[in-house]
């Protein structure tokens, strides 16, 4: 995996996948002297945790025999400050009609929580997880 990153002027970066050419732009927010018109970097890792956990509970389901399809997450970040870091990332998963057995269900919220993402975050950002199904 290679990533090629560039500042762009006024507190924006672009970081581009080099094996597909798939770009994306950060900015800083605007509590932090940026023009918040997109993701910031520190938005960018509550979205890896929320996508980490999906994508663990999608390899999980295809090992089980089922598709986790309509899965979604609301992921909210919590900023501090002094100094400004992440204190918590609350992700709240929807899944309307999973038609999954219980014991499969508690079998892919276990691994969720261990996803990569979760593993390698600091024990000092609260990692705040809730299953809505």
């Amino acid at each position: 995996m290679h990533i090629k990153s560039e500042y762009l002027g006024q507190l924006r970066t672009e970081a581009t996948h080099v094996k597909s050419g798939e770009r994306l732009l950060t900015d800083a927010p605007t509590d932090n002297h940026g023009k918040g018109e997109t993701f910031s970097p520190t938005d960018l890792v509550a979205a890896s945790l929320a996508s980490c956990m999906m994508t663990i509970m999608g390899i999980e389901a295809q090992k089980l025999g089922f598709d986790v399809t309509g899965l979604s997450a609301d992921t909210q970040k919590i900023m501090k400050n002094d100094p400004r870091t992440i204190s918590a990332i609350r992700i709240v998963f929807h899944w309307p009609e999973p038609g999954v057995p219980t014991e499969k269900l508690a079998h892919l919220k276990e691994k969720a929580l261990s996803c990569p993402v979760a593993l390698c975050l600091h024990p000092s950002v609260r990692q705040e997880v809730t299953f809505d199904f």
